[in-house]
Order: structure tokens, then sequence, then C-alpha cells
């Protein structure tokens, strides 16, 4: 094991393997019980979020994505259009190789088979990999930590952003998480929905010999976070999942839904203002602002 701990967006970069991520987190079949537990509690959540006359739409886009698919398995049940995106290239990579079903992609038969499961028919899992396969339109690269967090890509605004797993480990600080969900917040139309899972007291994980560390929140630290990018809370699961501590030091999951109110008015670039005085600060601007849209959008 080494001792360095990778915690910069360039260290993913260099040293991140998608690979070694897949193998030790989404071994379904065989990997630890630890983590196949987790990796049923985000399907069992995701499913019941996606499922008939739960959220639903024509854009969701994914921000985040790492090499996986797992967690867009209901989603595309329910959404006409998928929109993926992640920081490092191997990640796009590895999605693009499954997207195309290129020789070498990973395996996800098994999670996709529990899925189908949920849904009521495991034999299934092919359409639904077919299907997901088409409703993924765009793979882009994103950057949480700026603005665009897109780039230069051009996407309409979602019905639904969704991030699992991604936050906690993209963002150094508290500061930077809050402002992250805050860009997230920034994609959705007024009324859309976000949704993100995440590990709770999270220290680092392990990509095969290499060390990888974030930041680390608490259940109410979340909330808040997610408050106050202008989002109601409609759902926040908490359970005491743990990963192998021989790969990951956490004491938590938390699963949260969210949806953005009419008017997010909480203005990201004056960053020498406390949280709270946000929203007061840009109703003082609002006489300057004659389009309300522009107002509602602003987060």
């Amino acid at each position: 094991m080494e001792g360095k701990v990778y915690l910069r967006s360039e260290d993913y970069e260099q040293h991140f393997s998608p690979r070694d991520y897949l193998t030790t987190f989404y071994s379904f079949d065989s990997g630890m019980v630890a983590e196949r537990e987790i990796v049923k509690f985000s399907l069992q959540n995701l499913h019941q979020t996606f499922s008939a006359g739960g959220i639903k739409g024509d854009v969701l886009i994914d921000i985040g994505s790492g090499p996986t698919i797992y967690h867009l398995l209901s989603a595309c049940e329910a959404f006409r259009e998928i929109i993926v995106s992640d920081y490092t290239p191997q990640n796009l990579q590895e999605l693009q190789k499954w997207l195309k079903k290129e020789p070498g992609a990973y395996d996800w038969s098994a999670i996709v088979q529990h899925v189908c499961e949920l849904e009521g028919d495991r034999s299934k899992w092919q359409e639904k990999e077919a299907k997901l396969q088409r409703t993924v339109t765009h793979v882009l690269k994103c950057d949480v930590t700026k603005t665009p967090l897109l780039g230069s890509a051009q996407v309409p605004l979602a019905d639904c952003v969704l991030t699992c797993l991604a936050m906690e480990c993209a963002c150094p600080d508290l500061e930077t998480y809050q402002a992250a969900l805050c860009r997230l917040a920034g994609l959705l139309k007024p009324g859309g929905h976000l949704v993100t899972m995440v590990t709770l007291r999270f220290q680092h994980y392990m990509v095969g010999p290499k060390k990888f560390a974030g930041v680390y929140l608490e259940k109410e630290t979340v909330e808040k976070a997610v408050q106050n990018a202008g989002c109601q809370v409609l759902k926040c699961s908490c359970v005491p999942l743990s990963y192998s501590q021989a790969y990951c030091v956490n004491d938590g999951m938390c699963f949260v839904v969210a949806r953005k109110k009419p008017q997010c008015l909480k203005p990201l670039a004056d960053k020498s203002l406390p949280w709270g005085s946000y929203g007061k600060h840009l109703k003082s601007l609002a006489p300057q602002l004659s389009n309300t849209d522009h107002v509602a959008s602003i987060c």
C-alpha cells in the first residue's frame, strides 16, 4: 500500500484506474459482502425513486458517473435522454466501451439482472442493457469545482440531476462541496429533482494500491448543503453501512431526493458572502434583472 494520499483533481487523471475501482467495488457476485450490500442499497433506492409513479421526465444529467452504469439502470425507464459525465478521460473511455458494446467492456450483467429482478423479471436483463445504451445520448467531461461544470457543452435544463458516490471524492473540503451542489442545482429546471447518494464520514478509499481522499460529511451537512442549493429535501435515507475497511474508511451511507424550488436565489459567484446571506443579496439585485427566469436559474 502506498503512503501517499491523492486528493487533487489532477491526481485522478494521472493515478485513477477504472478497472481496479470496478473490480473492488462492483464485483457483485464474487466480491465482498459489505460492497455488495452497499450496491443493493443503491439499487433499491434508485428503483423506488424512478419506478412507476416516481420521478420521470425528458432529460436526466448524471454528474460524476465514474466508469459505472449501475445507477442508471432504473432511470433509463423514466427518462427519454440521459447525459453522463465524468472528470477523468479514462473513466469516460470505460463508459464508452460498455455503451458501444466493445470487446473488453466491464461485465455488468449480474447487477443488471438484480435490477430486473427488482422490476419483476430477471430474464429481461439484456433488454435492459440495450435500453440504457440507447438512452445515453452524450458522454461529457465535467468538473464540479468550475463554472460551468460541463465546460462549453450545450445541454438543456434537466428534469433530474443525479450524482452517486462522486461529490465526496471530487470535493476536498466542505466549501467546495457546497458550491458544487449549487452548480448541480443550476442544471435543473425549476421544480426538477436532485438525487444524490453520498458516503458518510468518509476518510479515504483504495483504488488498487492508490489511496484517494475527499470531504468528511455528516447527514446534517448533506441536508443543509442541498437546502442551501435552493432545493427542498423530500427524502433522506441513511443506513449504517460501511465498506470493507481494507477498501474504504467510512461510517454510513445517505440517499437524498430533493426538488429545486421555483426560485433558486443563491448566487454562487460572491464567495465572500455567508451562505445565509445569499438570498437577501440576490433579492437586492432583483430590480436590476429584467428577466425573472434568469433570477430563478441562478444557483
